[in-house]
């Protein structure tokens, strides 16, 4: 039997600027959580283990990926962590209860070490400070350890323990998901967004030239969304750059339709924050915008189950060990597209997170290292997804599923690097069953040619990546041709692309 085509219209031009795109939007996380760090990042004894301990084969994945900036040291942890127990002589260092996740943290990986591991990795850090136990004065001695000069109490210990130079670090976040009831220091919109203003004064008058992340909702299901993005920035919005949002989607209902949708919530949710923020920039009548930090988002369900059964108070045991499909990689592919679609106020993102945690990248201990089905849409939207973002004119056919209306099957961003005469289209084909024919008019790109199509597809939407095992990964013949002033791109059914053109060079 013939397979059927669905057909869909996509209108390019170079003039249809969103923004440029913010390196940034590519960032990850690592947190003191699960194998994250002991046992992701950092393995003394590992056969590839270098002089500090860390992973090399790791190293060359997260170089691969071309990370921009990772967050760290959390996420949930940090609302009860004193970074001064991850400074100085390891023997010296305390062994504490950690209770965000309830196990032992040793503190031999800290602030120090993690900027060595930082720099090996091409990597900025995106630092987070403990407003949960915590407040101005801990956070104020942190960044005087880490960015001052010295000639002072903390910055003169920060040269005691090896280093001279200071860090630098430019962006810090104001706490971690402070409107959760689950967070250490759990506190009300009014009582954050105080504490987080003053936090913010006394952290610039240190060093006036960071960035400040503030706090927003956990997840736009919390029931006090966005109010709490309203009431807080009431509070610091002359004070810092930047609100956070995190969003995790499962398809818990194992409805694939369904679940391939969950990026229109996406859009929705940084639809919401933005137009919170733009209302008490009005309110305020502030000349300031205040951007979008997508500091956690990704896939996160399989490993829920799994983890009610770990045993308390142990050292890293192996926690939102999340092993993906090939469909969760489509979903990915479409929270990045969604992203790109709002550069304009989206400037920071982390997927959630970088090894081994809810992660592209897994690990055994004192074994191999692999790549999850998701890495591939992350490694070609960071790599080949730098430059201007084009918001593209798209005619497609739609579907409805349980929790949406007038899905589109074709889900795509473009961006356009000058620089280098590139054109880049990432797409998803959601329809499970038919190919999907897109015409696209890139008449405003005369001379450009399709150089590669690059296509993740699978005939199993619960195909799994394992170590030695890689059931789903890309292959570069997919089928786009150029005809006219217009590419013909055909997308398997139930696939993510990325479709390539360069400016043909005409030698004289």
């Amino acid at each position: 039997m013939a397979k059927e085509i669905s057909y869909a219209k996509v209108v390019v031009d170079k003039n249809y600027v969103i923004s440029e795109i913010d390196k940034r939007i590519y960032g990850s996380f690592i947190e003191h959580l699960g194998r994250a760090v002991y046992g992701g990042i950092y393995e003394p004894g590992h056969p590839t283990a270098d002089e500090n301990g860390f992973r090399k084969d790791v190293l060359e994945l997260v170089k691969e990926l071309q990370v921009p900036i990772v967050r760290y040291p959390g996420g949930n942890m940090v609302s009860a962590y004193n970074w001064e127990d991850g400074v100085g002589p390891r023997e010296n260092r305390p062994r504490r209860l950690e209770l965000a996740w309830r196990v032992i943290e040793t503190n031999e990986m800290g602030t120090n070490e993690f900027m060595n591991w930082s720099k090996l990795a091409n990597t900025e850090v995106m630092m987070a400070i403990n407003l949960g136990t915590r407040g101005i004065d801990a956070a104020r001695n942190f960044i005087e350890y880490c960015n001052h000069p010295g000639g002072t109490y903390w910055s003169d210990l920060r040269r005691e323990h090896g280093y001279e130079e200071p860090h630098c670090i430019k962006t810090w976040c104001l706490g971690n998901e402070m409107d959760g009831p689950w967070q250490v220091g759990h506190k009300t919109a009014d009582e954050y967004g105080r504490l987080a203003a003053e936090t913010a004064k006394a952290l610039r008058l240190v060093d006036p030239n960071i960035e400040l992340v503030s706090c927003g909702s956990s997840n736009s299901d919390m029931p006090t969304f966005p109010e709490w993005e309203a009431t807080t920035l009431d509070h610091t919005y002359e004070h810092v750059d930047y609100i956070s949002l995190h969003q995790y989607y499962g398809n818990r209902d194992n409805d694939t339709a369904n679940y391939l949708a969950k990026s229109l919530d996406m859009d929705d949710f940084i639809k919401t924050v933005i137009s919170t923020c733009d209302y008490i920039k009005a309110k305020k009548r502030s000349k300031k915008t205040i951007h979008l930090s997508f500091d956690e988002w990704n896939v996160w369900f399989h490993s829920n189950e799994q983890d009610k059964q770990i045993d308390p108070w142990t050292v890293a045991p192996p926690q939102l060990e999340d092993i993906y499909t090939f469909e969760d990689a489509l979903l990915v592919g479409s929270m990045l597209n969604t992203m790109l679609k709002h550069s304009d106020r989206v400037k920071i993102a982390c997927m959630a997170q970088l090894v081994n945690v809810i992660a592209p990248i897994m690990t055994e201990n004192g074994g191999g290292a692999w790549k999850q089905t998701i890495f591939y849409p992350y490694y070609y939207s960071s790599v080949y997804g730098r430059g201007v973002a084009l918001n593209p004119i798209v005619t497609s056919p739609k579907y409805d599923s349980k929790d949406f209306t007038d899905v589109p099957y074709l889900d795509t961003s473009v961006v356009y690097n000058e620089e280098k005469e590139e054109l880049v289209i990432f797409a998803v084909n959601r329809h499970l069953e038919n190919e999907l024919h897109v015409d696209v008019d890139i008449r405003s790109f005369e001379g450009f040619e399709v150089v590669e199509h690059v296509v993740l597809e699978n005939e199993d939407a619960k195909a799994k990546n394992t170590l030695g095992k890689e059931q789903v990964k890309p292959h570069s013949n997919g089928q786009s041709y150029k005809e006219a002033g217009k590419v013909i791109g055909i997308l398997p059914k139930f696939s993510w692309n990325m479709i390539r053109l360069q400016k043909k060079i005409i030698n004289s």
